[in-house]
């Protein structure tokens, strides 16, 4: 169902035509990746991406076969982005891991507040509409929260390690209670358009694990 066309290549370097194909289907889905961080998935369509990735109009199926298997590849592309977000602020050595995750929640911040607050999380937009989605699309979605809960559960898990956290707190369920309410702050960010929802989500949770 989410097969992506094949394009047969010859031995050794890429042809121009490959190669301009290629680089066609990144630039959709680095477009599709932002405008479903904008408006979601029901509300963009597929001229409106080929338009702004400089394609000709209807030249959408020459890069994927349909718009259900375009959507998995999106997210599958913006959770290996947050994935990387992730980790580069997680595994950082030179912070402790309360530094860390106060390191990650700022620079999401920052990455709202660079497009005025328009831009929210993919996978929290296509959560909203999920009943409106192909029914592929939930269980995808599952996953990546499920691995972000996984990276901050080990994130807790070392802070606690080293007194950073209260030993009483179960780092499994606050990693999840994490991505519950985090999701609900970048929400209220992109509806209000100013950081304060994400600022003061971040505090609160930040001052229940050393208490």
């Amino acid at each position: 169902m989410n097969k992506v066309s094949n394009i047969k290549q010859s031995r050794g370097r890429p042809s121009k035509s490959a190669q301009q194909t290629d680089e066609n289907r990144q630039r959709l889905i680095t477009v599709g990746v932002a405008l479903l961080t904008k408006k979601g998935f029901g509300a963009t369509g597929l001229d409106e991406v080929t338009a702004k990735a400089g394609l000709p109009k209807g030249s959408f199926y020459a890069y994927f076969d349909s718009k259900e298997a375009f959507g998995l590849i999106l997210i599958d592309a913006y959770a290996k982005f947050f994935n990387k977000m992730l980790d580069q602020a997680f595994l950082n050595e030179a912070h402790t891991p309360l530094e860390r995750l106060n390191n990650f929640t700022l620079e999401a911040r920052n990455n709202m507040a660079k497009y005025d607050f328009n831009r929210g999380c993919l996978v929290g937009n296509l959560g909203i509409e999920i009943y409106a989605l192909p029914g592929v699309f939930r269980q995808r979605l599952v996953d990546v929260f499920s691995d972000w809960q996984g990276k901050t559960e080990t994130c807790l898990l070392a802070g606690q390690a080293l007194g950073e956290i209260s030993p009483n707190i179960n780092c499994a369920a606050k990693a999840e209670s994490f991505w519950i309410g985090w999701e609900g702050a970048i929400l209220r960010a992109k509806l209000e358009r100013r950081a304060a929802p994400i600022d003061m989500f971040k505090t609160d949770f930040l001052e229940n694990l050393i208490r």
